[in-house]
């Protein structure tokens, strides 16, 4: 699992927020796996988290503070609920063939947890 570094202006608007780039642990867990195509489901755990597949720059951050900044008023008490809730659901599908997932070339499997949650917080599961 590598850690994604958040800009400190997100982080200081979000101090509980992280990001888990847990890519390479679902690579080895779907090698391991032995299946070589179909579809899996990555859930975030019980916690205050979830999936999202996106490229790993710099710039989806800055992207990311501006759009929470329009629609979510820094001075709101339930920011973090009300972000979880503007970043969607829990889960993700991501295709997968010859054993590997279908991904584009720099994208990335992302857990955002919340509560300053860590730790493997994902299951995978794999239809196919």
């Amino acid at each position: 699992m590598t850690t994604v570094e958040i800009p400190y202006s997100i982080a200081a608007v979000l101090p509980t927020l992280t990001v888990m780039d847990i890519t390479n642990d679902l690579s080895h867990e779907l090698r391991d796996s032995g299946r070589t195509k179909g579809i899996a489901y990555i859930t975030s755990g019980p916690g205050p988290s979830l999936i999202r597949i996106n490229e790993r720059e710099s710039g989806f951050f800055e992207d990311l503070e501006g759009l929470l900044e329009r629609l979510v008023p820094l001075a709101d008490g339930d920011r973090e609920r009300m972000v979880q809730m503007l970043l969607g659901p829990r889960t993700e599908q991501v295709p997968f063939a010859k054993g590997a997932f279908c991904l584009g070339t720099y994208q990335r499997v992302l857990q955002f947890s919340f509560g300053g949650h860590r730790g493997r917080d994902w299951t995978l599961t794999l239809l196919g």
